[in-house]
């Protein structure tokens, strides 16, 4: 649903976005009017107290007020319920009753301070019955009128008063005329420093500086990109995850064709690799999940790490190991100990300096793998957060590789910082001079997956037998044909439905795009779709089949978008450049495909049996391939399957079934494998 306009400006709610709230305020009025009443029948001769007269008209002309209120909340109600998402028409009156609804709140308001006066009034010697409900009244009076001004400041549009300055398609544009070129421009650069104000007043208690700055405008930028062509409502997102999400369920539960993967045949020789590379990722996950420090273990510990780790808070640090970055009270080397078991001799480096590119990350000895362990940090801090949506594309040009390979701005920063503390510092000449003979091994969780990645492209050359193990790494991270390079030395570990590996620009901006079609073509009321999906997301049951203007057309009318389509589009959006019947050969996609790093082993629940105090859950692995990962699944797994407890749960899970084949297997360590 287009935003709504009021006032000559848009705002960030739509004309059917008054039900619920309006119905919830409705009851409210009326179980206030059905009290006030009562109270006003009941002593109706008894307003002779000093005080009365003023008393009485109060309360006669809030009983008024109130009706007049409830009987606009009622009509604001039962036209918000009309028509659908992308069918406004049935609606066009709400503006009206709105307007009357808010010049109601200038009474109320005067009416709050009247009462308020009279209630501070000591000379008022009334019924205290009576005088309790005015109280009431005002009180909540002025709680409505507070979250009124609330609502407001949510749904309010910086941009509201610019956004019909975009021009649609069907526009004639002469961008090289001064006039339209200069709109453009001032609106966008609106947009982007509106985005910049909101990311800055989100990190307002970090401290910025140039590199700040620069990721500010880069990431309100891709920000303004994204959100500028649709015109949509929060609540109209809300409704397109509810349909996608049920939708997508309702196509699980239908046959299919089997998933695309790398093995297609139960092969013995692909399926002993696999069951050795679960057992590594398993064995490395610790070391990925301990690189998270104290907020990890006492996540997992809720009721005993803080004990256990009061115990070894005022042990000395290892004078053998180099650590730098804040640590107060030793809490996160602490965490690291025991999650990984090992002891202070093994640890090279340790660093928990954290900024903007620059990532906490340890080296230590892994005796047990007979490995050099490097293990990256994943998203912790606002400074993590900000690498993370610097999702511009950079070159990174190998020998190796004869095309070109784009990667992920911000972890390649990241990675290169990390890559000139190892190699510049001598980090790695010192860890190999202990222990020449182990091999490297780079891992990583979320933020750290990728980051681990790019860094063991980087250091590939100078050590040519090293593994890297990525848990869970961010989607648009590499471009194909560096995706491809890394299958040698890389493996990926994906769990399910995981959000975060499926995210890049493309696929944000194809979720975009099925929002929008789903949405305009429903031809259900939205309150219906949201009060359906809150019960099918936490009670269950079958998918509702919503009907859609979709149903009955045939594939090539399915292929365009339709007029309800275009009218949510300001103007038209990257993803639709795939729709055009003349694609311009000549214009390059604004987004580049990245993919996935490496060989990828897709983990998925296969059953669980749940009680009341714990849960069995079996999971499966295969080999997959990027494709798998192409579209964003909508799911409430599509969060929890990122967590890393999760991911160490299912590859301890897996590993421990598979013990019983790899105990004669992997009695010795397989340094190819590794």
């Amino acid at each position: 649903m287009p935003g709504l306009v009021l006032f000559g400006r848009r705002w960030a709610i739509g004309s059917d976005d008054f039900v619920l709230p309006g119905a919830f305020e409705l009851f409210v009025r009326l179980v206030w009017w059905i009290g006030i009443f009562v109270l006003y029948t009941v002593h109706k001769g008894q307003f002779n107290c000093p005080g009365g007269g003023l008393l009485h008209s109060y309360l006669l002309g809030l009983i008024i007020l109130l009706a007049s209120i409830i009987c606009a909340l009622s009509a604001l109600v039962y036209v918000s319920m009309q028509g659908t998402i992308s069918n406004p028409g049935p609606r066009k009156s709400l503006p009206k009753i709105l307007y009357t609804r808010l010049l109601l709140y200038f009474p109320e308001f005067i009416w709050a301070v009247v009462g308020a006066v009279w209630v501070s009034d000591n000379s008022v010697q009334c019924e205290k019955t009576v005088v309790n409900g005015v109280i009431g009244t005002v009180i909540a009076s002025w709680i409505i009128i507070v979250f009124t001004v609330i609502g407001v400041v949510i749904v309010f549009d910086p941009l509201g008063g610019k956004r019909t300055f975009y021009l649609p398609d069907g526009v004639s544009r002469n961008l090289e005329s001064s006039q339209s070129g200069q709109l453009l421009y001032n609106v966008k650069n609106s947009a982007t420093r509106v985005w910049e104000k909101r990311i800055r007043l989100l990190c307002c208690c970090i401290v910025q500086d140039d590199d700040h700055r620069v990721a500010f405008t880069s990431i309100a930028e891709l920000f303004r990109n994204y959100f500028s062509d649709t015109d949509l409502v929060p609540s109209d997102i809300a409704a397109g995850l509810i349909l996608l999400h049920q939708e997508q369920d309702k196509m699980e539960n239908c046959p299919k064709e089997p998933e695309e993967v790398l093995c297609h045949s139960p092969s013995s020789l692909v399926s002993d690799d696999l069951d050795v590379e679960l057992e590594n990722a398993a064995h490395f996950m610790l070391f990925a999940a301990a690189a998270y420090g104290w907020p990890y273990y006492v996540y997992t510990n809720p009721y005993t790490a803080l004990c256990k780790l009061n115990g070894d808070c005022c042990r000395n640090r290892p004078t053998d190991s180099d650590i730098t970055g804040s640590d107060r009270h030793n809490f996160h080397f602490g965490s690291i100990l025991k999650i990984t078991g090992l002891q202070y001799r093994d640890f090279i480096h340790i660093s928990f300096h954290n900024k903007i590119y620059e990532i906490p990350f340890f080296v230590a000895l892994d005796h047990k793998k007979e490995a050099i362990v490097v293990a990256v940090r994943g998203t912790l801090s606002f400074e993590d957060i900000l690498t993370d949506l610097s999702a511009d594309c950079e070159d990174l040009t190998l020998e190796e590789v004869l095309e070109n390979g784009f990667v992920h701005k911000g972890i390649t920063q990241a990675a290169n910082y990390i890559y000139r503390k190892l190699i510049n510092d001598g980090i790695l000449n010192q860890a190999f001079t202990i222990a020449p003979e182990y091999k490297l091994v780079i891992v990583g969780h979320s933020l750290g997956g990728g980051t681990a990645s790019i860094l063991a492209i980087m250091l590939r050359n100078s050590f040519p037998t090293l593994r890297c193990y990525a848990f869970s790494p961010p989607g648009g991270l590499l471009s194909k044909s560096l995706a491809d390079y890394t299958k040698h030395f890389i493996v990926s570990v994906i769990v399910g439905k995981d959000l975060v590996a499926r995210l890049s620009m493309p696929n944000m901006e194809d979720l975009k795009r099925r929002i929008v079609r789903i949405v305009a073509n429903c031809n259900r009321p939205k309150y219906q779709i949201l009060l359906r999906g809150c019960w099918y997301e936490v009670f269950g049951g079958d998918p509702d089949d919503f009907p859609t203007e979709l149903d009955g057309r045939s594939q090539d009318a399915l292929s365009q978008p339709l007029l309800a389509e275009e009218s949510l589009m300001v103007h038209r959006s990257p993803s639709y450049n795939a729709l055009e019947e003349e694609p311009r050969l000549n214009s390059p996609p604004q987004y580049p495909h990245l993919y996935l790093p490496g060989k990828i082993i897709h983990i998925v629940e296969e059953c669980s049996s749940r009680s009341f105090c714990s849960s069995d859950i079996k999971y499966t692995a295969r080999w997959s391939n990027e494709t798998v990962f192409s579209s964003i699944l909508i799911s409430p797994k599509m969060i929890t399957d990122h967590m890393p407890d999760v991911v160490l749960k299912a590859l301890n899970s897996l590993s421990q079934e598979h013990g019983s084949c790899l105990s004669c297997q992997t009695r010795d360590y397989n340094p190819s494998a590794v």
